[in-house]
């Protein structure tokens, strides 16, 4: 919430991609910041600054990583070096004879901006894109909704539902909206 996720009974935008890997960016760089080094920021990303921040105090003041290691979280202690273990592979892979595995499922998407609440049944019935597609590609919002009437929501849809969804948009929001709304 600190980074402006919303996150509530309609969705969690922890859980839109995009959105919360920028936001883990910022977290990222605001805590190498304040502890000036990158495995002490990561740690705060598991486990909070405040633990951090006390595992530090325990330590005596010390300030790397290995150095507090016995007073982190038994969780943040794991989760550091495999951290820098998926970073070490992302950089030397062939090394290893490692293979990337190509990504056949990435869909090309288009982003709305989405004023008024929308039921995943209104985008299937009216615009013929799969509930189950819109459902995939915005992991964020519960209950099949884009809760846009509280403020403005961004919808992914796959970009060959484009034109169907600007064409419908004045019929897009009537359909059945008593009903499932």
């Amino acid at each position: 919430r600190g980074y402006g996720m919303r996150i509530d009974s309609w969705m969690d935008e922890r859980m839109d991609p995009v959105k919360s890997t920028e936001a883990a960016a910022k977290y990222l760089r605001d805590a190498y910041a304040v502890l000036g080094d990158w495995p002490l920021a990561i740690a705060s990303y598991n486990c909070g600054m405040g633990n951090v921040n006390k595992a530090i105090r325990r330590s005596g003041g010390k300030r790397g990583f290995w150095e507090i290691y016995d007073y982190l979280p038994r969780e943040t202690r794991s989760y550091v070096p495999a951290f820098i273990g998926a970073l070490y592979a992302t950089h030397y892979y062939r090394e290893y004879g490692l293979v990337p595995v190509k990504n056949s499922i990435a869909v090309p998407v288009d982003t709305f901006h989405i004023e008024k609440k929308l039921h995943f049944n209104q985008l299937e019935a009216v615009v013929g894109v799969p509930k189950e597609t819109v459902a995939a590609l915005n992991p964020q919002y519960y209950h099949e909704v884009v809760p846009g009437d509280e403020h403005t929501c961004v919808l992914k849809l796959p970009v060959l539902y484009t034109n169907a969804f600007i064409d419908a948009a004045d019929s897009l929001y009537r359909y059945e909206a008593d009903k499932l709304l």
